[in-house]
């Protein structure tokens, strides 16, 4: 193994060191040339995408096809899939950060697709396709598109595209720009740069400001991937570094170049300005570091911490060199104590006891050795550098007393994560910082979409992370393109998925049916244990009953009541209530729903289809109290009485609704005819009020109609005297015989209403009186010399005592009482 050190290689630009590391090589047969393709990479060690560039001319081969397409590559140069496209003229292609290839024709549409082939799209709108995009710049979950009359239009989220145009910018030609991502700018929107004339404009959601430079015009923009400073690249060859607020100015270099270079890109946070064969990273002044390709073009690929430079034969890495490796590799590092740890591991190999001198040397550093040397390792691309400084940090943490070896250990499973991922069948060449940025579980989901299902599962175990999302995946990609038929197949997925924690057989299903496999989707829906999960997607299927016993299975009312609300809406009412009939719960929930709401329309629908006339009667008779007007209430009542009316068991309910609305046709007479309201009082308070008026005859009417009994029509007769004082009346119904009532109702509701003198006059009339009760009824209404006249009539010596007590012996009417008292009883 080569074993060449590593900063042999290293190239240095002012103060700053920079590597270039060559991580595959034969990268592209010859028989594809790069220079004839535009080439665009995702983020993070990402995807290729090549496309043909039209303003070169193309060499015929034989057997090449001459359809265009889009074709996707890994960076080792595997051929992941290729995209026929026949949709228009391509003027941009892009990358989102999880990996979605974006491409945006001419007139303003946009595809997404992702490495299945599969895609959604949308249009950028706003006169796109009148004025026709000029070209576009992405960021890490959108993107802004340059139409042809200046405008910019915004699209902040692939997911959901809400195309915005962003504030007007200035007449005048735009040489160049660039954006900063709202992840990098105060106002959280993206902001575009343009150079229109000498100056710089920076545009956003709402404003335009002029940035009031004199140096341009500038034939590029670009701005770093952390956002802090950006590149104006003038027409003059000179490049001028500034910080992204335009406050303050870095640096400047002159490239002593007249050729326009091909990309003005960043590795890192440092500029770096590439023509057809050079790469070069730029310092103040004249200052950079220059690497030159022998007769092939290179293609540069920015990422957070450096850059990929592509050519047919190699894909190669540049970056800074890290802090870290410096102290442990650099050429001043040799009295580092990571160094000097370095140099011990070397000598324990060789078993000399320089080692123990080394460490010693350290001792009082060497906790911080070790840290630098595990932060190194992470750092290498050559597994034997990684080895080399992993063993040195093992070695000194062996001599510590105390030492936490969790980073440790993190950084031999990330190395072991990250080598896999580099393999060249992968093609995945992650950085440290790279992966970290990431996210492990962001990369086992671009394992996914490249159907490398066994090291995503090994990488989740061995970083303990959930397996579910690979197992679903594998299933919906088998259930897609497996030639197997679907008993075969759902039995495959059945046995490998069974009790794997999480596991959805709902996406899976999903994905069988957007296959139009609809037998084999119903099929794996059966394995799923969530209703709610199975409901969604039986309903699209059109499996409407089997939807319905599933949420009625699951004993949720929210998802049955769901279910159920969709079907009404779907189906014809006949086969919507055909439906719920064989399921009690059902039925109930829709009664239960339609009653809290007040839909009666729904609830007669119900009752009529389950024959259920007593409830659909009480549907129309709560309608009937509920209208303003007694002609409609009567219709209402009618209808409730036909329903009814077929039915012996309720003779009794049906006669009393033909009373009800004989009731409400006379109270709507009499409402018309006395110009007063009647109507919603019962038959008794219809009498008592007619009589308080004065309309005998017609309270007579309604008695005879209704049948009111004789003792009934008298109390309500005596109670409406009384309530309209017709003392006279009373007085001359006094003088009758009889009364089927009695005579006592006379005296209450007279002796009540303040009357006593008339009161006095039924006391007489009264039969059945209590002993005593006579002598009580006239001492009520104030008249003791009658209760003393009644008490001497039944000799009760007691009552005439206390009444004549009551009245007080020296009074007149004392001394009638007396008078009365002596002619019966003797007085000692």
């Amino acid at each position: 193994m080569d074993t060449l050190h590593p900063r042999a290689e290293w190239e240095s630009v002012g103060d700053k060191w920079f590597r270039k590391t060559q991580l595959y090589t034969e990268v592209f047969d010859q028989d594809l040339d790069l220079d004839n393709y535009v080439v665009t990479g995702a983020p993070y060690a990402g995807a290729l995408a090549l496309w043909r560039d039209d303003t070169k001319l193309q060499e015929y081969r034989p057997g090449q096809s001459s359809k265009p397409s889009i074709d996707v590559y890994t960076l080792a140069g595997k051929k992941l899939r290729s995209i026929p496209w026949d949709k228009g003229t391509i003027k941009s292609l892009g990358w989102s950060e999880d990996e979605t290839l974006l491409v945006v024709t001419s007139d303003g549409n946009v595809r997404c697709y992702d490495l299945q082939g599969d895609f959604s799209h949308f249009s950028l709108g706003h006169g796109a396709d009148n004025f026709g995009v000029e070209s576009c710049r992405f960021y890490d979950n959108g993107m802004v598109a340059l139409l042809g009359n200046n405008a910019l239009i915004s699209v902040s989220s692939y997911s959901e595209p809400r195309p915005k145009q962003l504030a007007r910018s200035p007449e005048g030609q735009i040489h160049a720009w660039g954006i900063i991502s709202p992840d990098h700018t105060l106002s959280r929107s993206v902001e575009v740069l343009l150079s229109i004339n000498s100056t710089v404009y920076v545009v956003d959601a709402t404003e335009c400001e002029d940035r009031f430079l004199d140096i341009g015009p500038f034939s590029h923009i670009s701005v770093s991937p952390d956002g802090q400073f950006v590149n104006l690249y003038g027409r003059n060859g000179t490049a001028h570094i500034i910080s992204s607020d335009f406050r303050e100015r870095i640096f400047e270099h002159n490239s002593d170049s007249n050729t326009p270079p091909k990309y003005v890109e960043w590795c890192g946070s440092d500029a770096l300005i590439a023509w057809e064969d050079e790469v070069h990273i730029i310092g103040p002044g004249e200052e950079s570091s220059t690497y030159i390709y022998d007769s092939t073009r290179v293609h540069v690929i920015s990422e957070c911490d450096g850059a990929r430079l592509i050519t047919n034969d190699f894909c190669e890495f540049l970056e800074r060199v890290p802090l870290e490796t410096i102290q442990v590799l650099g050429h001043a590092s040799e009295s580092s104590p990571a160094s000097i740890l370095l140099d011990a591991v070397g000598q324990l190999e060789l078993e000399s006891p320089k080692a123990d001198d080394y460490i010693q040397l350290i001792r009082p550093n060497l906790t911080g050795a070790v840290d630098t040397c595990v932060n190194a390792a992470g750092r290498e691309f050559e597994t034997y550098w990684q080895k080399q400084l992993l063993k040195a940090a093992s070695f000194g943490k062996s001599v510590l007393d105390i030492y936490n070896s969790d980073d440790f250990v993190d950084m031999c499973e990330t190395l072991r994560v990250l080598n896999a991922a580099r393999y060249y069948e992968l093609g995945i060449p992650l950085s440290f910082e790279q992966y970290q940025r990431l996210t492990p579980e962001k990369l086992i989901r671009r394992l996914l979409s490249r159907h490398e299902y066994l090291l995503a599962l090994k990488i989740a175990g061995y970083l303990k992370l959930p397996t579910d999302r690979i197992y679903v995946h594998w299933a919906s990609t088998k259930v897609r393109v497996g030639s197997e038929d679907d008993d075969t197949i759902c039995r495959l997925v059945v046995d490998r998925l069974s009790g794997k924690p999480g596991v959805s057989f709902e996406e899976i299903a999903r994905a069988a049916y957007h296959e139009g496999r609809h037998r084999l989707a119903t099929e794996l829906l059966n394995h799923e244990s969530r209703g709610g999960r199975q409901v969604p997607l039986l309903l699209d299927m059109e499996e409407d009953e089997l939807a319905l016993d599933k949420a009625v299975e699951s004993g949720d009312t929210d998802l049955i009541l769901s279910v159920l609300l969709q079907l009404k809406k779907k189906l014809p009412l006949a086969s919507f209530f055909r439906t719920i009939n064989s399921r009690p719960s059902a039925t109930a929930l829709v009664e239960a729903s339609a009653i809290r709401e007040g839909d009666n329309t729904l609830l007669k629908d119900l009752y009529y289809q389950d024959d259920r006339r007593v409830d659909g009667a009480n549907v129309f008779l709560r309608e009937s109290l509920q209208q303003p007007d007694a002609r409609t209430a009567v219709d209402k009542m009618a209808l409730a009485a036909k329903l009814l009316s077929d039915s012996r068991e309720t003779s009794f309910e049906v006669h009393a609704l033909k009373e009800a609305t004989t009731l409400l046709r006379m109270q709507d007479s009499l409402d018309r005819d006395l110009s007063d309201t009647f109507t919603g009082l019962s038959v008794n308070e219809t009498m008592f009020k007619l009589m308080r008026l004065g309309y005998n005859g017609r309270a007579k009417k309604i008695q005879s109609e209704f049948k009111v009994p004789e003792k009934v029509a008298w109390w309500i007769r005596l109670r409406a005297l009384v309530a309209k004082r017709d003392w006279n009346e009373i007085e001359d119904i006094s003088k009758s015989r009889n009364s089927p009532i009695g005579w006592q109702p006379f005296y209450n509701l007279t002796l009540q209403a303040g009357n006593p003198r008339l009161a006095a006059v039924f006391v007489p009339k009264c039969t059945g009186l209590e002993p005593g009760e006579a002598i009580e009824m006239y001492e009520k209404c104030g008249m003791r010399i009658k209760a003393a006249e009644e008490a001497v009539k039944q000799k009760n010596a007691e009552a005439w005592e206390r009444l004549l007590d009551a009245a007080g012996k020296g009074s007149q009417e004392g001394r009638e009482i007396e008078r009365l008292g002596h002619a019966a009883f003797k007085k000692n």
